[in-house]
């Protein structure tokens, strides 16, 4: 009898363990096509940056990055957040310190920002991270930072239903996702992609909602995985802080 009962509980563990592979597998966040940084908004200090205390766009990667060098911060990772008009300026919604920039684009028009269901990038006060559709925005006044951007890549679990799979519409992308346990994932593909293979690499590893921010002049510093693109020609970029340097 005892016997009996050890090799069900080593087959119970046997399985048990494979179920943790199989889980850990489907969520693997490493894939060559695209550099990807995945961040803890409770742990990390991350922000919205358009232009300095002098009222300055920032533009480039590079121009932050030695702002913030003044300043006694080390960038740790920078990309791009969202798409912007000819003067730099965001187009559609900008939260910078609880403070709207730049109002929310509920209007219809053509490009890839009014591909609805398009989005709104935002964290709040308490440093929670939030992905979803435009109409389901609300200001509460507890927004720390928001971006708005479009499409939407991946809508409640669910690829955007206007991508197609195999569409030859190939270009660098780069997007946030939200990962189980409030985590977020920015990835920029590393080669022209469309936007169905795009969207499925973020809903491949858990993200039920994500959103794209940009395309061909997409940029990504990161440095720890020797990914080093100071250049561009932004309106808002993403940036990860830390201190000194």
């Amino acid at each position: 009898m005892k016997r009996n009962r050890l090799i069900i509980l080593t087959a119970i563990l046997i399985f048990a363990t494979a179920g943790v592979f199989v889980f850990a597998g489907k969520f693997q966040i490493a894939d060559d096509r695209f550099v990807s940084y995945r961040m803890d908004t409770k742990k990390q200090d991350i922000q919205l940056y358009w232009k300095d205390d002098k009222n300055v766009n920032f533009k480039s990667i590079q121009d932050l990055k030695m702002w913030l060098e003044k300043k006694k911060r080390k960038l740790v990772f920078a990309m791009n957040g969202g798409m912007y008009k000819q003067d730099n300026s965001p187009q559609g919604l900008f939260i910078e310190n609880q403070r709207t920039q730049s109002p929310l684009d509920t209007s219809t028009g053509s490009g890839n920002f009014y591909l609805k269901p398009n989005g709104v990038f935002y964290i709040t006060t308490d440093n929670i991270p939030v992905i979803c559709s435009t109409e389901n925005f609300t200001d509460n006044g507890k927004i720390k930072y928001a971006t708005q951007s479009g499409p939407m890549l991946v809508i409640d679990g669910q690829i955007h239903p206007a991508f197609k799979q195999g569409s030859v519409n190939l270009n660098i992308r780069n997007g946030v996702g939200l990962l189980p346990g409030n985590k977020l994932i920015f990835a920029m593909s590393k080669k022209e992609i469309n936007f169905y293979d795009f969207a499925n690499y973020f809903k491949s590893i858990g993200c039920k909602n994500a959103l794209y921010l940009d395309g061909f002049v997409s940029r990504t510093y990161l440095p720890e995985k020797n990914w080093i693109q100071t250049d561009g020609n932004f309106g808002v970029i993403i940036g990860v802080t830390a201190d000194g340097l």
